[in-house]
Parts: structure tokens; C-alpha cells; sequence
């Protein structure tokens, strides 16, 4: 059933006893410009490549919003063809919520970012700044300069002297990275969060050496006028012995049981996948070369660092399980201990990832076979549009169209593509990075009575090297088209001081935005 519901109403289902789904289908630059707290973002744009894995439950009561174009509506529709049988729309869109008096959130993951501020807060997580920790340097203090972020976070720039160890694998790692007790270990991210989140890992796991977070992380080490690497590539070594590994296990084990969460057997997670009452969520959370080496069908990749700095990409359903496997017990305990006072649900699979391979039938969180239009190759497009017969459509990133696309493409996006097809009898040819957005433009297409869509063999890349002309518009699409990017915090990464002290004000900021139920949604303390 597909129904509509207001603010009011909205507020009073996230505090109740059951799971419930709020998805934003608005555009990622729609999303971070504001959105409820709870909000979990999906575009419609990505709608069936994406809900299956965020919202595993068909069951699941589900509510969509928008900016009150309809959007939402369409969304639906297309939700229940998969077979969402509990979908609800807020009437009036995010507007609604703002007009009933609920905050607005400006942002990507902010729940997890307002998460990393209450640790603080309530922690007390140490910290340094980028002029004291550059002043140790220089007087060859023993250092260990820690970089929670992802390995290809690291290598765009680093902090000098740094070493990658994300969030993640900081439990495990940390004793053979750092084995001198004396060495002060540093915690860096890019600006806050998984500064304060790994260095508080280390504190509580209970690590004999100094911890302290940088403040302000990499934007605080450029504001203080200090050079970033770029291109280095330190990361962390050999995992602990078997005599460590199993002393640091128990310590892990005893600090995860503080915090509430349990281990359970591979036979009581498939009871709970077959239970269609419930959404249960399986996560590995060991690296990206562990996963591919030996990835396990019905577990997704989140490696645990990742996964408490952006819980609203993987986990979209409030009150669910969420079911953690690692190799050795010590990074999904301890990913486990973050997300139960993050406020979710978490366990950890007994056994690790040989116990996850012996579960057979996994919930398949697999997207939806999608009808891909017929292929165009780059010869025939060309003499279509110099004959005029054709449509050409751009779906790649607004900011990629701007840099180039091929002469003659007019940018659109699934929201938008009917309107940007036109004249209904001119055939339709897509260019697009991944043929499956390439598919869901062409159901909508299809629905505005455009009869011929074609999808470009090879892409723009083909295009461009089978000669046809190739432009640049920095200006176009415009700023206010161009509902895809985040405009908002882009120029912190770009050498633009004032972005990087605006988006470290709108950080610190969180708390104070918090309303007394999106604050109890959390559990912040010593264990």
C-alpha cells in the first residue's frame, strides 16, 4: 500500500517500537543542501540499483521524501513494482518538515558526524593541533601519525609522516604498527570524525601508549598554513602474532560486551533472514582486498571504519539487525561497539567469515534485472545528428558534462529526463557511465511515450574517440541544475581556506542543532 502521511506523524513513527525506513529520493546535492535527521539518501536516479541493499525488507515500513515535485510519488510506484507492500510519501516533502518546526540538516552523513561530536563532548577524546603536533615533529618527538581515512583518501594528501591505518583496522593493527609504548600516536581524518572516533578506539581498547586526535584534521593542518603530501602510499603492515592476537581478542570481546553487543551463531542468523518480520543486515567489514579475495555471496563490503563514518549509506532501516564478520573477532567487535551507540542493533556473526560461508541461503540484496535500450554505436550517432534524427542525452555527473560532453548532448537527470526528451518522436540516444542508470532513465522515458532509446556503445569515452566534436561549458549546467553535487562542501578538499573553516563551523555546530529525540537516538559514554 502506498499512502501519504505529514511531519507530525512522521516524528511520532521514529520513536517508535518499530523499523522504519525514511528514504530521501531526492539528488545527492538536493540531500546535503537539507534533509531530517534520519533521512537515509537514495536518488531516484539510482532507486532500484540501490534499495534492495538499503532496505533489504519489502516488508519494511518505508517512507519517502522529496521536494514536493512528485518525485516521491514516482518513487513509489516504482518501489512497489519491486515488491514494497508498506511505502508511505510525507506530504508536503522536506518543506513539510521544516514548516512543522523539525530541523533541516545541511550535509552528507550527519548522523555520524553529529555521532563523532557527542564522543568528543562526552569523552572527552584528546587532541592536538596541527601547530603543536608540527612543533613535536621538529623536535624528533617519538611520533606515530595515524590516518583513519580510506587508502585512497590518504594518497589524494596526507599529513607528513603519516601512515594509512583506516578506522577500521586500527584495533587489529595498532600494537605491530606502533609497538614502542612510549611513541604518541596521533589520529587524523580529514576534519573530525574519524579523527576523534579512532583515537577514541585506541583509548577505550585501552593501547598503553599517549592518544590524542588532530584537531581539525588534514583542513586543520592546511589552515594553519602547513604543506600536505599527495601521492604518498605508507600503510599498515603485518597483523599481530597468534600470542597478541588472541590477548587482544579478549580484550576486545570484554570492551564489545560492555557496550551490549552479543556474538551469534550462523544458525540464529538464518532464522532471523527467514523471519520476514525483521530486517537483518550482513556486513564484511575486513579490507577491500580481504573481501575480494574471499568475499562471501549475501554479505555486502562495509569496512568497519567506513561503516560508523557513513552509517546512512548501508544501513537504511532504524531498528533493524545488523550482523558484523570479520576473520579474527577483533575488527567486527569492536565496528559493533561504535554502531550500538551509534543506536543500532549490531552483532557479531561467532566463527567470522568461515561461519558466514557456511550460510546457505543468504538474503540476496542483488539489484533488479533491468531492460537495457537497444545499443547505438558511435558511427551511427554521429550521422544521426548530423541529420537531425536524433536526441542525444547526457546522464553522467553534471560537473562531467561541464568539463566535456559531446557537442549537441543536453545534460538531464532521471527526475528530469522526460522533459529533457522533448519533441516524443525523435528517437532518444543516452550517454551514460553505468548502463543501469542508463536503464532507469530509459523506464521513464518509456513512460513519457518516447518510443526509441538508445544507449551509446562505449560511452562518452567512445564518442570522443570515434571523433565527434567535443565541448566544455564550465557554466552549464547551472548551479541550480545541477542537483547531483554538493556544491556545499566541494572547495574544502580544493585549497579554499574559507570552505575548509565553513565546513569545520558547520561540524562543531552539529550538536547544538540536535533535538532531544535525535540526541537520545544515541548512547554515548565510557563502557
Amino acid at each position: 500500500m502506498t499512502g501519504r502521511i505529514d511531519a507530525v506523524t512522521l516524528k511520532a513513527w521514529l520513536s517508535d517500537e518499530g523499523e522504519i525506513a525514511l528514504v530521501d529520493v531526492r539528488e545527492h546535492g538536493q540531500h546535503g543542501e537539507g534533509h531530517p535527521f534520519f533521512a537515509v539518501p537514495l536518488p531516484y536516479s539510482r532507486l532500484e540499483l540501490g534499495l534492495a541493499a538499503l532496505v533489504p525488507n519489502p516488508a519494511t515500513r518505508m517512507v519517502l521524501c522529496d521536494g514536493a515535485d512528485g518525485v516521491a510519488e514516482r518513487a513509489a510506484r516504482r518501489a512497489a513494482a519491486l515488491g514494497y507492500s508498506n511505502v508511505s510519501v510525507l506530504a508536503g516533502g522536506v518543506g513539510a518538515w521544516r514548516d512543522a518546526g523539525y530541523t533541516l540538516y545541511a550535509g552528507v552523513n550527519v548522523p555520524s558526524k553529529a555521532f563523532g561530536e557527542l564522543v568528543e563532548h562526552g569523552r572527552h577524546t584528546p587532541r592536538i593541533t596541527a601547530a603543536a603536533l608540527k612543533a613535536m615533529q621538529d623536535a624528533g618527538e617519538a611520533l606515530a601519525i595515524v590516518d583513519g581515512r580510506t587508502f585512497a583518501e590518504f594518497q589524494k594528501m596526507s599529513i607528513p609522516g603519516g601512515i594509512s591505518c583506516p578506522n577500521g583496522e586500527l584495533a587489529l593493527r595498532a600494537g605491530a604498527l606502533v609497538p614502542d609504548p612510549g611513541t604518541r600516536i596521533v589520529v587524523n581524518c580529514a576534519g573530525r570524525t574519524r579523527s576523534i572516533i579512532g583515537a577514541q578506539t585506541l583509548i577505550d581498547l585501552g593501547v598503553p601508549n599517549p592518544v590524542c586526535a588532530l584537531e581539525n584534521g588534514i583542513q586543520g593542518w592546511f589552515l594553519a598554513g602547513l604543506q600536505l603530501d599527495h601521492g604518498a602510499s605508507r600503510r599498515y603492515g603485518a597483523l599481530p602474532g597468534a600470542a597478541e592476537l588472541g590477548a587482544l581478542r579478549q580484550r576486545v570481546r570484554a570492551l564489545a560486551a560492555a557496550r551490549g553487543v552479543a556474538f551469534v551463531s550462523a544458525n540464529e542468523v538464518r532464522g532471523w533472514l527467514a523471519d520476514p518480520s525483521r530486517t537483518t543486515y550482513l556486513f564484511d567489514v575486513r579490507t577491500p582486498e580481504e573481501h575480494a579475495a574471499g568475499a562471501v555471496p549475501g554479505l555486502a563490503h562495509a569496512p568497519g571504519g567506513q561503516l560508523v563514518q557513513a552509517t546512512d549509506q548501508w544501513i537504511g532501516t532504524r531498528g533493524a539487525r545488523v550482523v558484523l564478520v570479520d576473520e579474527e573477532e577483533v575488527r567486527a567487535p569492536m565496528t559493533a561497539q561504535w554502531l550500538r551507540q551509534l543506536g543500532h542493533e549490531a552483532w557479531v556473526l561467532e566463527g567470522g567469515i568461515a561461519a558466514a560461508s557456511r550460510l546457505a541461503d543468504l538474503r540476496d540484496a542483488a539489484p533488479p534485472l533491468l531492460p537495457s535500450p537497444a545499443p547505438i554505436a558511435p558511427g551511427e550517432l554521429a550521422k544521426r545528428l548530423r541529420e537531425g534524427r536524433v536526441r542525444l542525452i547526457d546522464l553522467r555527473p553534471g560537473m562531467s558534462y561541464r568539463k566535456a560532453h559531446i557537442d549537441g548532448a543536453v545534460w538531464s537527470i532521471r527526475p528530469r529526463v522526460a522533459a529533457a526528451a522533448a519533441d516524443r518522436v525523435v528517437p532518444v540516444a543516452l550517454i551514460a557511465d553505468e548502463p543501469g542508470v542508463a536503464a532507469l532513465a530509459a523506464m521513464d522515458l518509456a513512460d513519457a511515450g518516447v518510443g526509441d532509446v538508445r544507449l551509446l556503445t562505449g560511452g562518452h569515452e567512445a564518442a570522443r574517440d570515434a571523433g565527434l566534436v567535443v565541448v566544455s561549458t564550465p557554466d552549464t549546467p547551472g548551479d541550480m541544475d545541477c542537483i547531483d553535487f554538493l556544491f556545499f562542501t566541494h572547495g574544502r578538499h580544493e585549497g579554499n581556506a574559507e570552505a575548509a573553516r565553513q565546513y569545520l563551523a558547520w561540524e562543531t555546530a552539529l550538536v547544538g542543532q540536535l533535538d532531544e529525540q535525535e540526541r537520545g537516538s544515541f548512547s554515548v559514554g565510557a563502557p
